[in-house]
């Protein structure tokens, strides 16, 4: 399909409603769908769907693509464009609004308007605790970049299938010698990029100083919290990794805990501190014949009745509470940086075996750990100037002495 011509399409005043949306549901062939304004599902998603579940990704993946399918359908649904006729000029115009625009207010929230349009930037301080960036009204630079990703990913299927438009309206960026001068020495750059795919800062993990993370733990109001946190802090897995395990996942005995990870779905034993396992077995005895404790059932529950298994937002919830009493806002991924950050400054911990506990692919990605944080230059960098004050001052010219043999040689004295 040809380009068609540039059209000059008034962003500032479009309304992309919320209509439609991504349903879950509870079919394990069809996890998510998408469906539009009048209920009907959106076939053209439904068939990438498919190819993302026959590819191996989980759930969680499919509504992350889904979420990022609805934004681009919201668009087109606003500006009357059918997905299949949507050509650069649509693709440009949704890269610029994503990036600008409002994000839409949850629904829990109370807003005047509901409309996406342009913001007026707002000071907003960061954390005194953390030093994070709250939240900003605007979508971050990697939710715009994913989207981009996806959306080109989208598009290239139902080109191979000859189902959508002959070009792909998000193509890859106009770079004609990729690496052509490339220093073997050094490791590959990236291959081409998207063409409307913003650049994203590269951030160094933060990790929660340890006078802090006590603190933090310390206002943790249940002995299934506390197990959780020092589950996370002492292994390293991700946050769904821990609450995915089963009764018959832990080893106390060897002080292991077995998890499914998150990409290659594969199980994995990890080491877990003493500690750990002392708070598992004082919740485990607070829930004795409470909760069935079967080989095959959920090692973590809720703990108000009716029981039910322990999912992501409750864990989340119970963190933010915990936060909240402290004035921070550290994350539970957090609790997986401050893991790794632990492990990879142990001078007796090789890297490649944080790597392997990490679950890391590349080593590239574990190394980001080794690099100091702000805290520990600014600590290492005030500490200099100390010992520079303590240090007595050198004289500003040094003591000439003459060598022995050379004053007996002058004054003709002999050595007995």
């Amino acid at each position: 399909m040809l380009e068609r011509e540039d059209v000059s399409r008034d962003l500032g005043s479009l309304v992309v409603s919320r209509v439609g949306a991504l349903v879950e549901s509870g079919d394990p062939w069809e996890p998510y769908r998408l469906v539009d304004p009048a209920g009907a599902m959106v076939g053209a998603a439904a068939a990438y769907m498919k190819d993302l579940q026959a590819a191996g990704r989980p759930a969680t993946t499919q509504r992350s693509y889904g979420m990022d399918l609805l934004r681009w359908f919201r668009f087109l649904w606003a500006v009357e464009v059918p997905w299949n006729e949507a050509t650069r000029i649509e693709a440009r115009d949704f890269s610029r609004w994503i990036q600008i625009t409002a994000k839409p207010p949850r629904p829990h929230r109370s807003s005047a308007s509901t409309s996406s349009s342009a913001v007026r930037p707002v000071a907003r301080g960061t954390n005194p605790i953390t030093g994070k960036r709250p939240v900003g009204t605007t979508y971050a630079a990697s939710t715009v970049a994913h989207s981009e990703t996806v959306l080109r990913s989208f598009y290239a299927h139902h080109l191979e299938a000859g189902t959508g438009p002959l070009v792909n309206p998000f193509p890859l960026a106009r770079t004609p010698r990729v690496n052509a001068h490339h220093n073997p020495m050094e490791p590959w750059r990236p291959q081409r990029a998207g063409l409307f795919r913003p650049r994203q800062p590269q951030r160094i993990p933060r990790q929660i100083p340890d006078a802090v993370f006590n603190e933090l733990f310390a206002r943790l109001s249940s002995d299934r919290d506390r197990a959780m946190v020092a589950f996370w802090i002492s292994t390293g897995a991700r946050a769904s990794e821990l609450l995915g395990v089963l009764c018959s996942g832990t080893d106390p005995g060897r002080q292991l805990v077995t998890v499914v990870r998150k990409g290659s779905r594969a199980l994995q034993q990890l080491p877990a501190s003493p500690d750990a396992f002392v708070w598992l077995r004082l919740y485990q005895q607070q829930m004795h014949e409470l909760v069935p404790t079967g080989p095959d059932d959920p090692l973590w529950w809720t703990l108000r009745r009716p029981f039910r298994a322990l999912n992501y937002h409750a864990a989340r919830a119970m963190f933010v509470r915990a936060n909240s009493t402290l004035g921070s806002d550290w994350s539970l991924h957090d609790l997986r940086h401050t893991a790794a950050y632990r492990l990879a400054r142990d001078p007796l911990m090789p890297i490649t075996d944080v790597q392997w506990v990490l679950g890391h692919a590349r080593l590239s990605t574990t190394q980001r750990y080794v690099t100091p944080t702000t805290e520990d230059v600014i600590e290492s960098v005030l500490a200099h100037h100390r010992r520079q004050a303590e240090e007595p001052a050198e004289p500003s010219e040094p003591t000439l002495h003459y060598r022995p043999e050379s004053l007996d040689v002058l004054f003709g004295r002999r050595r007995p």
